[in-house]
Order: structure tokens, then C-alpha cells, then sequence
């Protein structure tokens, strides 16, 4: 039988308990506040289950499924299609708070927004979290940022950028300009224009590979067939900016780079210039954590970064990502252990990895 959960996790029953009158009386208002489960099932439900009700004795409570599960119980069939009923209404409400974030003049507060959507704060809060992976004040400000980036090829000038992407004032912007576009406002609306990228392209045994280097750190590898086409993707990003072909303190970098794809047991510890949503850059940090000769699923790292329902959400990170091997997204596997998809093809994926196994 399921071994006893941690004590943390769940409470003692007795009769009088409040939870225990809620299983008897069937009650759905209770639903979301608890779960119940059954020692000699193995099985754990909703308040208001038409399942027959087990012995006072063999009940222990749980304030979520998660923590349920955790302890080795499984939903019943009724809980188990509840669940699937509750995520779906959550993924329509939390839509509809990102179109009201993503519609608003200012940044609506947790308040108004849970107002608008019928939820608690609280409630709201940590439904949003679950199902976006970022708080909603994060993602209303990763928006803002990305209307920003936006705005300035479009805008007439910074200042009406910055004010058609919902920034109030000149100095909130400029005092995170830089995390926000990774240069100046004018500089990143100027296509890049007097920034300094130096890159090199060498070959390795996965192919061709791209390094470039902004002044805060690498900001690409990437691997290819065609040494021509990582360099048409580098450039479509900054059409504008200085680049600057290899020198020998460059062709270092890239000779490390490629040592380590060869032999990943050296390991690999340059600055990186990331540029990614909130959600990404927590994505891209947790990859860094995996060992090398490790794998996680895309649900271990949801649950790394305290976003448990986010595994899709995880593997867009993935494919996102522009930093190959640095940010080890290679690392990343299915539940099944299946190498599922690779910004730079499976293939390179499974060599990659059987490299690090050894």
C-alpha cells in the first residue's frame, strides 16, 4: 500500500473536522479547498465525489492534488476528469487576464486584474503562476518589453515608443533600457547600429558553428550545414551593428567552445549575454543546472522553476534558445525518454548527449 505521506503534507482526521462534514455532505464549494485521500484505495477526490465514502480512519487530507500525488496517491477517475474540467476553465480565464493585461494603458495591479477575472488575489495569483510559469506582474512587464522592441522600429522616436509600450516616464525606461533590449533605445531602433558584435565560424564534428560576442558576453552558438546561413541569422537580428570578423583572442573562444562540444567532461564557464521573456531566462537558468551526462524531462524542469504545469511552455523555451551547448537545452528529454525536437536537429541531440555519457 501507498507509504505514509510526509507529515508537512497532510493532517490528521477526526470527526468533528470541518473538511470531514464537507466529504459527508458531498459539498462542491469545497471543492477547490482541499483533497481528500483513501489509504486502502490508494485514491484521492474531490469533496463533493459521488464515490462511495471510505472509513472515518483511513481519510487523510491534502491541500492540493500536487501534494497528493507526491505522497503516491493517484485521482480517481471523477477527480482525475475534474481536473482536466478545472485546467481547461483555467487556461480560459487566465487568456482573458492576458488580453486585459496586453489591452491595458498601465500595467493593471493583482488586485483589479482577480476583480476582472472573478478570483480571489490570492487564488488568481497562484492559478496564473501555474499556468504561465510567471507571476502576473511578470508577465505584464515581459510584455511591456516586448511591445517596446516593437514600438521602436515603428515609432517616430524613443520617446513615443516608449510611451505607446506603456512605460510612464523617460527615467522608469532608461533604468532598465539595458536589461530590457540588451543596448540603448536608440541604439537597438538603429538595427544595432554601433554595436560592437564580434563572431567567428568554425567547424567541429556536428557541422558548421557560429560564435558571436556582444560586450556583455556570448550571444550566440549556433550550428548549422551552412556556415553562410548561421551568418544570415546572426545578422537578421542586428541588421546594423559593427561586426567584427575573428582575431586570435576570438579564435580561442570558438576553439573552447568547440573543444567542449568534443569533449564535454572539460566543461564550459563563459559570461553569457542573454536576451529572453521573464519566463525564458528562468527556463535557460535552470538548464545550466543539469550536470553534464544528466538529462530532466521538460515536467522536471516546470517543476524546477515552480511552474509544474508549464512543460510546454518549457519546451518553447527550449526551442528558443540561441546559445547552444552553453545553455544545454540538449539536455532536455520527454517524460519516455524520448529526445523529441532540437533547435539544431535530433541528430546533432543525440550525439551530443552520447558524448557526455561516456
Amino acid at each position: 500500500m501507498k507509504a505514509p505521506s510526509p507529515a508537512s503534507s497532510k493532517t490528521t482526521v477526526c470527526a468533528s473536522d470541518p473538511r470531514w462534514q464537507a466529504v459527508l455532505a458531498r459539498d462542491p464549494a469545497a471543492d477547490h479547498a482541499f483533497v481528500y485521500a483513501v489509504k486502502t484505495t490508494g485514491v484521492y477526490c474531490r469533496a463533493s465525489s459521488p464515490s462511495r465514502l471510505p472509513k472515518l480512519e483511513n481519510v487523510e487530507f491534502f491541500d492540493t492534488a500536487e501534494q497528493a500525488e507526491a505522497a503516491g496517491y493517484r485521482p480517481s477517475k471523477r477527480a482525475a476528469a475534474d481536473q482536466t474540467r478545472v485546467a481547461e476553465q483555467h487556461a480560459s480565464l487566465v487568456t482573458r487576464a492576458c488580453q486585459i493585461i496586453e489591452h491595458a494603458d498601465e500595467q493593471p495591479d493583482l488586485n483589479t486584474l482577480a476583480e476582472q477575472i472573478g478570483m480571489s488575489p490570492f487564488h488568481f495569483h497562484r492559478v496564473f503562476k501555474a499556468t504561465t510559469g510567471l507571476t502576473p506582474k511578470a508577465y505584464a512587464s515581459s510584455h511591456r518589453a516586448r511591445r517596446m522592441r516593437d514600438q521602436l522600429g515603428r515609432a517616430g522616436s524613443v520617446t513615443d515608443a516608449l510611451y505607446e509600450a506603456g512605460f510612464n516616464s523617460n527615467s522608469r525606461f532608461y533604468e532598465t533600457s539595458d536589461s530590457v533590449l540588451g543596448m540603448k533605445p536608440g541604439q537597438y531602433r538603429a538595427g544595432g547600429a554601433n554595436t560592437d558584435i564580434r563572431f567567428a565560424v568554425g567547424e567541429c564534428s556536428l557541422g558548421a558553428i557560429l560564435v558571436a560576442q556582444s560586450a556583455r558576453g556570448i550571444c550566440a552558438i549556433l550550428l548549422g550545414e551552412d556556415p553562410d546561413a548561421l551568418v544570415r541569422d546572426l545578422q537578421d537580428k542586428f541588421p546594423r551593428a559593427n561586426f567584427i570578423g575573428a582575431d586570435p583572442d576570438f579564435e580561442q573562444l570558438i576553439a573552447k567552445v568547440v573543444g567542449f562540444i568534443e569533449a564535454p567532461a572539460i566543461g564550459l564557464d563563459l559570461p553569457l549575454d542573454v536576451r529572453g521573456t521573464a519566463f525564458q531566462e528562468r527556463v535557460w537558468q535552470a538548464l545550466r543546472t543539469i550536470p553534464v551526462g544528466s538529462t530532466a524531462s521538460y515536467s522536471e524542469i516546470a517543476r524546477m522553476i515552480g511552474a509544474p504545469k508549464s512543460f510546454r511552455a518549457v519546451a518553447q523555451a527550449c526551442g528558443a534558445n540561441s546559445i547552444a551547448v552553453a545553455i544545454p537545452c540538449h539536455r532536455v528529454v520527454r517524460s519516455d525518454g524520448d529526445l523529441s525536437g532540437y533547435r539544431w536537429g535530433v541528430e546533432r541531440k543525440r550525439q551530443l548527449l552520447e558524448r557526455e555519457g561516456k
